[in-house]
């Protein structure tokens, strides 16, 4: 008993003396780092040895935090999260020139620890993550021009997503005017798209294959972009220990087996003469560019590059959906011109297209507000500099994290009327004429502009269209009035909510 005794008391005391050592080397970094001379960066708030400013941060809803530090501080300020330096961009003003003036100076990201685990390597980081440069130039340029070539900005896309949006209407009519979440239709529909362009086919909502993949894009977000992803990217050496970093990439990892099955599927049917859709594209051009040994169109970018466009394609828009119908049943009053909008100019039985928009300034400046007052993707993807760059009379050194806070563009007391309220007439004039506003920057701007901007804003139009020239929407009698409040993972998104469609014949 002695023996046990003792040997517990030992592992205690080496253990506790272990312990120690590890706060004093962690303090000693931070003090080493605190001497780095940062005189070129813009001011902020002093931080906490160590943690730095993490604990001032509210990371539930960051981009309101960064909102009321920019009252302080200015426009562009310092944070420090651990031992990193990152700058934080507010305003208009600031943001339009780092990402339009200052356009390539910013146009690198920064190294995001917890996606190397899955392969997120070098220049095997498909187009979202890949740093600036000319491989990230070339794939980006590639997939834009297949995405045209299967569609994108033609009418021959159009007819798809307005097929599909006659699927979302046919879905949520079956409901039969019974509550119910629309989250899941919505996201199986805006999903569809994106599947018919990179597989060349679209699923049944109800395939079990299909929801497996919508569920693991789901949980991937919310893992990565949660406090434990933000953690593990800031303490990289955190990312080796396996119990940790697979509670959360274990979902990308899955996403990943996926589309690697897929692609396997497709090249045992591949045929040089019949191209199908996007990965038969990508696998063609690997063909002729094989003997490029620098080339880096490979099949591990394949899949990351696929992974990208329904991150780009899917996620944002089904928000941007949700966001709109919570906002037609809180506001019945703009649903009703809306649909009274709908009927003057495409009526009850014609499909709309996108040739109806430039007739239709309400509806498009609702859509528009939607995307503005939903606040989708408030922070973006982090940037970082490219090369030493000058702006709002501050050096930054290359390298740097730049953060892009764009909720304070779309709600900048400056620039809006009613800069936190839902209120469409931010986008028409006294004539009741669609105004286009230079601070609507929702897909973010410049060389980093959102991939899937262009379909998204087809999207948008033909399903919020589609629905509403057909149905209703109504708060369930029995329940309460849903919250505006947002839920924030990369994207602020809605909470739950149940909604009933009534049919409008």
């Amino acid at each position: 008993m002695a023996m046990l005794e003792g040997f517990f008391s030992f592992l205690f005391s080496n253990v506790f003396i272990l312990g120690i050592s590890f706060i004093i080397c962690l303090l000693l970094l931070d003090f080493l780092n605190s001497r780095k001379k940062y005189s070129s960066f813009p001011p902020g708030p002093k931080g906490v040895p160590f943690l730095g400013n993490i604990l001032q941060v509210d990371l539930k809803n960051p981009q309101v935090t960064f909102r009321q530090m920019s009252k302080e501080y200015g426009s562009v300020f310092t944070l420090q999260y651990f031992w990193k330096k990152m700058v934080i961009v507010n305003g208009f003003n600031a943001m339009k020139e780092v990402l339009i003036d200052k356009s390539e100076d910013t146009a690198d990201r920064p190294r995001l620890p917890i996606f190397e685990k899955v392969g997120y390597i070098g220049d095997t980081k498909g187009i979202v993550l890949a740093h600036y440069g000319n491989t990230w130039r070339d794939s980006r340029r590639f997939t834009l021009t297949t995405l045209r070539n299967f569609g994108m900005g033609k009418k021959s896309l159009e007819e798809r997503v307005t097929e599909e949006a006659q699927c979302l209407y046919s879905a949520f009519e079956s409901k039969k005017g019974c509550p119910f979440n629309p989250h899941f239709l919505i996201n199986n529909a805006v999903s569809n798209v994106i599947c018919s362009i990179a597989f060349g086919n679209r699923f049944e909502y109800d395939d079990q294959k299909f929801q497996k993949l919508l569920s693991f894009f789901d949980a991937a977000l919310k893992a990565e972009f949660g406090f434990l992803g933000q953690i593990l990217n800031e303490i990289p050496f955190l990312t080796n220990i396996p119990w940790l970093i697979d509670r959360v990439i274990q979902p990308e990892r899955q996403i990943i087996a996926f589309l690697k099955e897929v692609i396997s599927e497709h090249k045992k049917t591949w045929n040089p003469n019949d191209i199908r859709d996007f990965i038969d594209s990508y696998l063609l051009e690997m063909t002729k560019v094989k003997e490029d040994g620098s080339c880096t169109l490979t099949e591990a970018n394949l899949i990351y590059t696929t992974n990208d466009l329904f991150g780009a394609g899917t996620e944002t828009t089904t928000t941007t959906l949700r966001w709109g119908l919570l906002y037609m049943i809180l506001y019945p009053d703009i649903q009703s011109k809306v649909q009274e909008e709908i009927d003057q100019v495409i009526g009850r039985e014609r499909k709309p297209t996108m040739g109806d928009v430039l007739n239709m300034p309400y509806t498009n400046a609702v859509i528009h507000e939607i995307q503005r007052c939903g606040d989708i993707i408030p922070l973006s993807i982090p940037h970082m500099t490219y090369r030493d760059v000058e702006f709002q009379g501050y050096i930054i050194p290359k390298g740097t994290t730049i953060i892009t806070n764009l909720s304070s563009v779309l709600k900048d007391q400056h620039v809006w009327e009613k800069p936190f309220q839902f209120y469409p007439k931010h986008f028409l004039d006294e004539n009741g004429k669609f105004v286009k506003r230079e601070a609507f920057i929702p897909f973010s701007a410049g060389r980093r502009v959102c991939l899937g901007e262009q379909l998204a804003r087809m999207e948008l139009f033909l399903f919020f269209t589609t629905l509403l020239q057909k149905l209703t929407f109504e708060i369930p009698s029995d329940q309460p009035c849903p919250s505006e409040n947002p839920f924030y993972a990369l994207t602020l998104s809605p909470e739950p909510y149940s909604l009933r469609a009534v049919s409008r014949e």
